[in-house]
């Protein structure tokens, strides 16, 4: 018996010492997940529930571009069943400098609903790649929430 935890211990120990020998930072991470932008006009992104609940179904969020220089925002929060609050935060992020950082937030909720979204169409700088990152929770009971975040694109 002492053998057998003996050598599980050794085990253990050589896979730690491996581990900890190989260098790895929050910058390696990124690069692996990457940032994705498209040639196209709109992009699109749904997330279904992490914890499989009761209340939230889907989040949505979706980026067009409808002019030159103007774009359209939209956002989805769907609920199983009427739900005591329901949420949508929006974040229309632009790239600048090769990193994407906030340009216009938005927050909204509504009582006992089924979903809730909105559509925005904003007037933005040309030149630029623009992407929405979208918070959708419902709440009756437990809050349950997800994320969405959509590839990013240029408005020209």
């Amino acid at each position: 018996m002492k053998k057998k935890i003996l050598k599980k211990l050794w085990i253990l120990a050589i896979v730690s010492s491996i581990i900890a020998t190989y260098p790895v930072s929050a910058a390696s991470l990124l690069e692996d997940v990457g940032i994705t932008e498209t040639d196209a006009d709109f992009a699109e992104n749904t997330n279904y529930s992490l914890l499989r609940g009761n209340n939230l179904n889907y989040g949505n969020a979706k980026i067009s571009k409808l002019t030159s220089n103007e774009i359209n925002v939209f956002g989805l929060t769907q609920c199983h069943h009427e739900c005591d609050k329901v949420f949508l935060q929006l974040s229309l992020e632009q790239k600048n400098n090769g990193s994407y950082s906030t340009y216009k937030y938005w927050e909204f909720t509504a009582d006992n609903v089924t979903h809730l979204y909105k559509s925005i169409n904003v007037i933005v700088p040309t030149g630029h790649y623009y992407r929405v990152r979208g918070y959708h929770a419902a709440k009756d009971g437990a809050k349950e929430s997800t994320t969405t975040l959509t590839d990013g694109i240029l408005v020209k």
